[in-house]
């Protein structure tokens, strides 16, 4: 399955011997998601999951660089209105992530580059990460005046961990691949010469193995982690970051919220 190539970049999937490989390119970009993005995302590893030959993922980002985050200069369109901020990030953001989270099939990351915002939250659905040791890992979207959305924000600080979480997002803290290594992270750092094959390696490694035994593998350790969208209702630490929480997005049309946007695709300082 290939996705169609659009204006906006596009999600790349190749099949060859039970291994899928997975491309984030818009390389013209730094591999920035697009809405369109998101959704494709969503619909490749929809299909993956519905692929019983498919036995390990690797997810690559196009040429230097993993994925520098989201396309800013979309988000006038729709970034200042709370009902269509919702829609991004309920529907397209989260149900490519989603569709990842879901996915039995193992998935391998290989980071190189730039993993900033939603290359973090992508490498957070991964079930092993390697990255070459020049690889850069941030959110600093404090700096464009908003939030991580609720959902988005949970997944980074449970693969994190909540010390980096925090000093990711309330100082818009850029690590390195050694920093994310020691904070567990990461399974490997090598060379940035080192890094395609092992990753290859390691994806073809895995897809060698019992495919149904990593399946179940993947299911129990899903199971094994509260879920971020639990039906219990009962639990109030996670009702904050349930679907319905009504006052996730109200910042949409707030001061800070457009100047920092506004300022990024000016090419300027904010000043909030």
């Amino acid at each position: 399955m290939s996705s169609k190539v659009t204006s906006q970049g596009h999600i790349r999937c190749e099949h060859q011997a039970g291994l899928a490989r997975v491309t984030i390119a818009n390389s013209s970009k730094f591999n920035a998601m697009s809405r369109a993005m998101w959704r494709e995302l969503r619909a490749v590893f929809e299909h993956i999951q519905r692929s019983p030959e498919l036995r390990c993922v690797l997810l690559v980002g196009e040429g230097a660089h993993f994925c520098a985050g989201g396309d800013i200069f979309e988000y006038a369109a729709f970034r200042f209105q709370e009902a269509s901020l919702r829609d991004f990030h309920e529907n397209d953001v989260w149900g490519g992530l989603q569709a990842m989270l879901d996915c039995d099939v193992p998935i391998v990351a290989q980071i190189a580059g730039n993993c900033m915002g939603a290359g973090v939250e992508m490498a957070s659905c991964c079930d092993i990460r390697l990255a070459s040791a020049s690889a850069q890992f941030g959110a600093p979207i404090a700096r464009l005046g908003f939030p991580m959305a609720p959902r988005e924000a949970a997944l980074v600080a449970r693969e994190l961990g909540l010390t980096v979480a925090r000093q990711m997002l309330l100082a818009a803290e850029i690590f390195s691949a050694a920093d994310m290594k020691g904070a567990g992270f990461l399974s490997q750092v090598l060379s940035v010469d080192a890094l395609a094959t092992q990753a290859q390696a390691t994806a073809v490694r895995i897809a060698a193995l019992a495919a149904q035994a990593a399946r179940l593998n993947k299911q129990t350790i899903r199971a094994l982690n509260q879920p971020l969208v639990p039906e219990n209702r009962a639990q109030p630490a996670i009702d904050l970051i349930s679907n319905e929480a009504s006052s996730a997005y109200a910042y949409a049309a707030s001061a800070e919220h457009r100047e920092g946007i506004t300022a990024f695709l000016e090419k300027r300082k904010p000043v909030f």
